[in-house]
């Protein structure tokens, strides 16, 4: 069995999204997390789809790389902190004229055995993905309230059935889909959905990982990533695969969809 090989699409190639889901034209978006990842995969996408865009990110130096790339602004924020994130909120909303979209995209996920897990990493975790996701969403909430918009959480499939050598990271991102589905509702009389989406993409941070196994670790694992993903066997492209649902829950053809979560991971969930 050949080693599993990372799709080669460009993050700018978004041309092809259009077609079914629409633009976003003049929407309003933050992006948390927009530095790396699948948050910088977004956030240079989305100004090519015709939103404005500001990325919100800790690390200021690929936060502002990834903004110059695209035609997006950036403004440093730690999720974890209020104070931050407030200030960051503000300046965002003042950068864009408003708000319309908020992507929560920022999250770390440490692995250990869990009986392992040491206090300290347990705390991080929490205060990154869980408290993270309530204060974004809160910040954001100020913003919605008058004139109703979208908020689209980063969930996982570990918060949904668990993750063994990931407990902490399972169990921020469970408590984070509760807080969703609670504030789905409590919200909605305000014109706000929120949604949240389990992805399986391929990143740069997996690109690290595979580097670091061994020619023996790297094939167990791509044979058992070929028997888990029903689609495709491996993990998914940012730009075909994540950057279409994003689009379509960001635009109005969501609007009457909320407290939902969205698996995109070639059925990965579905076989866990």
């Amino acid at each position: 069995m050949r080693p599993a090989t990372r799709p080669t699409r460009s993050f700018a190639s978004t041309a092809a999204c259009t077609d079914v889901t629409g633009s976003l034209t003049d929407r309003k978006v933050i992006i948390t997390g927009g530095g790396s990842g699948m948050g910088a995969a977004l956030t240079r996408a989305f100004p090519a789809l015709g939103a404005d865009v500001v990325s919100l990110d800790i690390d200021e130096e690929s936060g502002r790389l990834t903004a110059r790339e695209s035609d997006a602004s950036f403004v440093r924020c730690d999720v974890s902190s209020k104070e931050s994130g407030d200030e960051a909120f503000a300046a965002a909303v003042k950068l864009l004229g408003g708000l319309d979209v908020l992507i929560h995209a920022a999250g770390i996920a440490p692995a250990s055995p869990a009986a392992e897990t040491d206090v300290a990493v347990w705390n991080q975790v929490m205060a990154v993905n869980a408290t993270g996701t309530f204060l974004t969403n809160v910040a954001a909430f100020a913003h919605l309230r008058d004139s109703g918009g979208r908020i689209i959480n980063f969930a996982s499939g570990a918060g949904v059935k668990g993750y063994p050598l990931k407990a902490a990271y399972a169990a921020s991102k469970g408590a984070s889909l509760a807080w969703m589905r609670s504030i789905a509702v409590e919200w909605a009389p305000f014109g706000i959905t929120v949604n949240a989406i389990a992805p399986a993409i391929w990143t740069p941070m997996y690109d690290r990982t595979r580097a670091s196994m061994s020619p023996e670790a790297l094939l167990q694992h791509d044979q058992t990533m070929s028997r888990t993903v029903p689609l495709g066997g491996k993990l998914g492209d940012a730009v075909t695969d994540l950057v279409p649902v994003l689009e379509f829950l960001a635009g109005d053809g969501a609007r009457f969809m909320t407290g939902q979560v969205f698996p995109v991971d070639g059925g990965l969930l579905m076989m866990r």
